[in-house]
């Protein structure tokens, strides 16, 4: 599966054959630079652009496009050169984009020969930058690999081309400026939008971080903590270490009010309301009061334009999205109901702060005149300007409501579509689940939502295989940042196994987060082909015992973990030796040579109550597993208090930045990397008294016993 990437994360090249793919908003330069260990180019010779197109191992476009495919072959490449980096710019003087902000974030793929993605980025957070960065291919102690860079710059190609050490800058860009002027005849234009019903390719879909780890609608950044570089969705969402996120009410603001070009659309002419909708979305808000015209054209049936509600408007439909499979779209469209909530919160706070700051600013002048501060003119003034302020909120308020309503309406058809890796445990898709035959590309592991509107939650989807291991913080913090009393009751009446009067204490909160964990574990097993992926847990002190029984009872875990120092020893040497061959395996291309006894099915270690009972040199173990196990199949979750940790000093603090964070109570301690919202997160426990865990659990050994 292809991984997606945010700014920062790294993932290794299983082949030095590559094609890397561009897809932007309108028409860009692509070009490629090759550098050294440092980065630092040798001369105008290590660069393939369009006057250029063709250096060893390296073929690029020649002409301005929308879409560009760029042909590597690391193993043509000289030996000096240990960087590839991948450049995109805005041409001047054939009509375009002046700003990469004021169109779709643009997109690169890197893939085999045959197509088969590998790593994926969506250059997010781009403004008034002419050129970037997108990402380089490095080569690191024998291996290549590959990083999302994400590295703008506003005075465009020669501030770029200079920053990588090359002293003819300026003769150069004006040399590619040249070429691609030549070319303008065939410059392509951005691809229009296909036709409602119809598949765009995978490419086009919604901007997403992730979770990383893109959420994954995964918000990227910990609100609560520093964003840690080098890791993976997209939470970060994946990732913590995606695009910066913004500053609560300026990334909102700019959102709103259409600062960053490209975020919003243009208000319209007319001066209707302003569409905040994903600029790649296909479904739209219904109108208030549509014309005929608006939603088919004239003479057209509605059976031709897809389902209509009884005004006109046309119907939400599940997977009305970009992809080529359904999982693909319903996973786009996920993305974009996501970044849809997100635009149209950031537009009403921004609003709201408008409003309120207009307030403040007329009262203050009707205050000012001495005349003014008794009498009726001054009751006057401060009565129309509280009129104003009502009108202003009132009128956001409306806008926000009425795009929910959409967001609500769509919610209701996709989520019972979803299939099971994305579904909710009440959902009925696992009445009837089959072991699949396929891995999927994501995973549910909670929901989110906003306090503005605590009935829709979007599904936070994170892309598999892991790129990042899981903390589930067990401590009482982990509920002391649920945000606004009304809002943590609502989520803590529709948390299964939650209580309702009062915030859980220490037992509960460790039962809990537990609870969530063997939940994560049930779903990664249940929705992998059987055999494909197994789960080990260290529990030194045996305290899990009761919440591991569906795993024990089904045989997906062979025996309760065996407690003590001896337990913790025992996996992780079994753990550490497994990745050391893979990787050597993978290095050499030797897979045949693995022991017959090592079990190649991908690993989830499930860490209960750390640190308790792990020495320095099982820390170090440990650490050795969250930093290289990602990369050949070993996936790491922890339960445990972050607080309990403090003894070990900062030797911890690089593990605790590497993982995402979630907790076993709802928590608003999520933010997106792109308007900063803090997200409320909710974990994927199963509705109280249900056995639908141990259900599908027998169902997947019943297919283990029989293949």
């Amino acid at each position: 599966m292809t991984a997606e990437l945010v700014r920062g994360q790294n993932h290794p090249l299983d082949r030095t054959r590559v094609e890397i793919r561009v897809a932007a908003g309108g028409p860009v330069v692509a070009g490629v630079t090759l550098g050294d260990e440092q980065g630092r180019l040798s001369g105008v010779e290590a660069v393939a652009h369009p006057g250029a197109p063709r250096r060893t191992g390296i073929e690029v476009p020649r002409q301005a496009a929308a879409e560009h495919r760029i042909a590597v072959d690391l193993d043509a490449l000289s030996a000096a050169v240990h960087r590839v980096s991948v450049l995109l710019a805005l041409p001047t003087g054939i009509g375009g984009l002046t700003a990469f902000g004021a169109a779709a974030a643009p997109s690169v793929t890197v893939t085999g020969l045959d197509g088969t993605g590998i790593a994926r980025y969506t250059i997010t957070g781009l403004g008034a930058e002419s050129a970037v960065v997108a990402v380089e291919l490095y080569r690191r102690q024998g291996t290549w690999k590959v990083r999302a860079v994400g590295q703008g710059y506003a005075d465009g190609l020669p501030a770029m081309l200079r920053d990588q050490g090359l002293p003819q800058a300026a003769e150069l860009a004006a040399e590619i400026e040249e070429a691609v002027g030549r070319g303008q005849a065939r410059a392509v234009p951005a691809p229009a939008p296909l036709a409602a019903g119809r598949s765009e390719r995978p490419g086009a879909g919604p901007a997403a971080p992730p979770a990383q780890d893109r959420p994954s609608p995964a918000p990227a950044t910990a609100a609560d903590g520093p964003a840690p570089s080098g890791t993976g969705t997209g939470a970060g969402a994946g990732s913590a270490a995606g695009p910066g996120p913004g500053s609560g009410s300026g990334a909102g603001a700019k959102a709103a009010a259409g600062a960053k070009a490209g975020d919003l659309p243009p208000a319209p002419a007319d001066g209707g309301p302003i569409d905040y909708r994903h600029p790649r979305r296909r479904s739209t808000p219904a109108p208030a009061a549509p014309a005929p015209s608006a939603t088919r054209p004239a003479g057209t049936p509605p059976s031709a334009a897809g389902p209509t509600a009884p005004d006109g408007s046309p119907l939400p439909v599940a997977g009305d999205a970009a992809g080529w499979s359904m999982d693909e779209r319903l996973y786009n469209q996920v993305w974009g109901m996501f970044e849809d909530l997100a635009r149209s919160v950031a537009a009403y706070r921004s609003a709201a702060d408008f409003a309120e700051s207009r307030l403040e600013q007329e009262l203050d002048r009707a205050l000012a005149d001495p005349r003014h501060r008794l009498g009726t003119a001054g009751e006057d003034a401060r009565a129309t300007a509280r009129d104003k302020h009502a009108t202003l909120v009132t009128q956001a308020r409306a806008a926000l409501d009425r795009d929910l309503a959409q967001l609500m309406a769509e919610s209701e058809v996709v989520e019972p579509a979803l299939p099971p890796a994305f579904a909710r445990w009440d959902n009925p898709v696992w009445q009837g689940y089959h072991v699949p035959a396929e891995r999927p590309m994501a995973l549910r592991l909670g929901d989110l939502h906003l306090p503005e509107v605590l009935d829709l939650r979007i599904p936070m989807l994170v892309r598999l295989p892991l790129e990042r291991g899981l903390w589930i913080d067990s401590g009482p913090d982990s509920y002391a940042h649920g945000g606004p009393g009304p809002e943590r009751d609502i989520g803590r009446r529709e948390l299964p196994g939650a209580l309702t009067d009062g915030p859980p204490d220490e037992s509960e909160l460790r039962r809990l987060a537990m609870e969530s964990a063997v939940a994560i574990a049930a779903r990664l097993l249940a929705i992998h082909p059987a055999g494909d992926f197994a789960v080990q847990v260290i529990d030194p002190a045996g305290a899990a015992a009761p919440a591991l029984a569906p795993l024990v009872e089904s045989g997906a875990l062979p025996a309760f973990p065996l407690p003590g120092a001896q337990g913790v020893t025992a996996v992780l040497e079994e753990l550490t030796r497994r990745v050391e061959l893979v990787q050597m395996a993978v290095r050499h291309r030797a897979a045949d040579a693995l022991p017959a006894d090592l079990d190649t099915a991908e690993q989830l270690l499930i860490v209960h109550d750390f640190p308790h009972g792990f020495d320095d040199r099982a820390l170090t173990r440990l650490r050795y597993l969250a930093d290289e196990g990602p990369a050949v199949g070993v996936h790491l979750m922890l339960v445990a208090d972050r607080a309990q940790s403090r003894e070990y000093g900062p030797v911890l603090d690089p593990l605790w930045r590497s993982l995402l964070r979630i907790t076993p109570v709802p928590d608003a301690h999520l933010a997106d990397p792109w308007v900063g919202h803090a997200w409320t997160y909710e974990p994927p426990l199963a509705p109280k008294g249900s056995q639908v865990v141990r259900q599908v659990l027998g169902r997947l050994a019943e297919a283990r016993k029989a293949s």
